[in-house]
C-alpha cells in the first residue's frame, strides 16, 4: 500500500490501524536544534482523541505519545523523529459483524476490490484513528512555522448542518474555540450545535458541517506558481482527510456569485513597506503563491458514515442484507476535526516555508 507519506522537504509519514498495536508518525526534514518536548505533542492529540465530551465518540484512548528518536535534551537532532501511540481500548469484537458485510459509504468495499483484502476491524488504514499520526506530525510542524516565521494557525467549526456560526476569523483565538465542546466560538451557534448533535446521537444518526482555519502573520512568496501551488497543496492535504469532501479557500464558491469587481481584491501601501489588500477574497493567495495576507480556508465535512440506524446494504456474496453497526462512532465529527485541519495546514506551511527558505539565494 501506497500513498502514506505526505510532503517534500517536511515529509511525514503514517503507520499502523484502528485496532492494531498502536498508530504513529515518522517525520523526515524536521530542522535540528528546535525545542521541542513531548507536551507539545501531546496538547494536540488531547484535542483529538476520543471521549473528550459526550459529543463524540466514547472510545477510551489516553493517547499518551512515545517519541523514540530525533529528540536529544529537549532539541530535534535533525534526523528522523518517530513518535508511536498505542492502542489501549480497541473492542475488534464490536466489528464481527462487518466481517462479510460493507458498511455503506464507508471504504470497506472500495479497499476489498482494490487489493483483495483489507482490515475489518475498525477499518484499519481508513479508520480516523490515522490521524493520530498527522495530528503529531502537525504540531512539529506548527513548531516550525511559529519560530521560523511567526506563523499562528486557528481553526473552529463554523457550521453543523443548517446552523451557522458568526466568527471575526481576523481575530478568533484559541481560547475561544476551545471554550466549548463543540469547537464552535460562537456561544449561542455552539448551544444550537450541541442540541442538534446529542439529537441525531439518540436517533442513530449523524450530522456533517464546515470547519474554518486561519493561518496570520503569514510569510509572502510560498507555494510554486504551476503544480505546486499553495491552495493546491492545501486542497489535496484537506481533502485526504477522512469525511473531508469540499475545500474552499477565500471567497470560495461564493466567488462564483460576484462580478470581477466585487472580487479583485485592490492592492493598498502595507504598513510593513510591501503592498497590502483592502480586502481578502483571494484568501491570501495569488497566482498559487502566498501575499502576506490572512490564509483563510474552509473544509467540509460529510455526516458519519457508521450510524447505529439500520441500514440497507450486501455482504461479500452480493447478497442484500440490513446492517445496524456497533461500536462507538461520532456522531459528528466536526469537533475533533479542527485539530486534524490546523495540522494538516501546518505541515503545508512548514513543507512549502522550508522549501522557501532551501530556494534563497545565499
Amino acid at each position: 500500500m501506497t500513498g502514506n507519506t505526505f510532503g517534500e522537504q517536511f515529509r511525514i509519514t503514517t503507520f499502523g490501524e484502528s485496532h492494531g498495536g498502536g498508530v504513529g508518525v515518522v517525520i523526515d526534514g524536521c530542522p535540528p536544534r528546535l525545542q521541542l518536548d513531548a507536551s507539545d505533542i501531546q496538547v494536540e492529540l488531547d484535542r483529538r482523541r476520543p471521549g473528550q465530551s459526550r459529543l463524540v465518540t466514547q472510545r477510551n484512548e489516553d493517547d499518551q505519545v512515545e517519541i523514540f528518536s530525533g529528540l536529544f535534551e529537549g532539541r530535534t537532532l535533525g534526523s528522523s523523529i518517530g513518535m508511536l501511540v498505542r492502542n489501549e481500548d480497541a473492542r475488534s469484537g464490536a466489528y464481527e459483524e462487518m466481517k462479510a458485510t460493507y458498511r455503506p459509504s464507508h471504504a470497506d468495499w472500495t479497499t476489498e476490490a482494490k487489493y483483495g483484502i483489507r482490515n475489518w476491524q475498525g477499518g484499519g488504514r481508513a479508520s480516523a484513528r490515522e490521524t493520530i499520526g498527522r495530528v503529531a506530525g502537525g504540531a512539529v510542524a506548527r513548531k516550525v512555522i511559529q519560530v521560523v516565521a511567526g506563523i499562528e494557525v486557528v481553526g473552529w467549526v463554523s457550521s453543523v448542518q443548517s446552523i451557522e456560526a458568526q466568527v471575526d476569523d481576523s481575530a478568533v483565538c484559541r481560547d475561544d474555540v476551545e471554550a466549548d465542546a463543540t469547537r464552535c466560538p460562537d456561544p449561542a451557534a455552539a448551544a444550537l450545535m450541541t442540541e442538534a448533535i446529542e439529537a441525531a446521537r439518540r436517533d442513530g444518526n449523524s450530522l456533517g458541517g464546515v470547519v474554518t482555519c486561519v493561518a496570520r502573520n503569514m510569510a509572502v512568496g510560498l507555494g510554486e506558481p504551476v503544480f505546486d501551488k499553495l491552495d493546491a497543496d492545501l486542497a489535496k492535504a484537506l481533502m485526504s482527510l477522512p469525511a473531508a469532501k469540499g475545500f474552499e479557500i477565500g471567497s470560495g464558491f461564493a466567488g462564483t456569485l460576484m462580478t470581477g469587481r466585487e472580487h479583485n481584491d485592490p492592492f493598498v501601501p502595507g504598513s510593513d513597506g510591501r503592498p497590502a489588500t483592502s480586502t481578502n477574497n483571494s484568501g491570501g493567495v495569488q497566482g498559487g503563491i502566498s501575499n502576506g495576507e490572512d490564509l483563510v480556508l474552509r473544509v467540509a465535512f460529510k455526516p458519519t458514515a457508521t450510524i447505529a440506524s439500520p441500514q440497507q446494504t450486501v455482504n461479500q456474496d452480493n447478497e442484500p442484507v440490513t446492517l445496524a453497526a456497533k461500536g462507538r462512532h461520532d456522531p459528528c465529527v466536526l469537533p475533533r476535526a479542527v485539530p486534524m485541519v490546523e495540522a494538516m495546514v501546518c505541515l503545508v506551511l512548514a513543507d512549502q516555508l522550508l522549501r522557501q527558505e532551501a530556494n534563497k539565494v545565499m
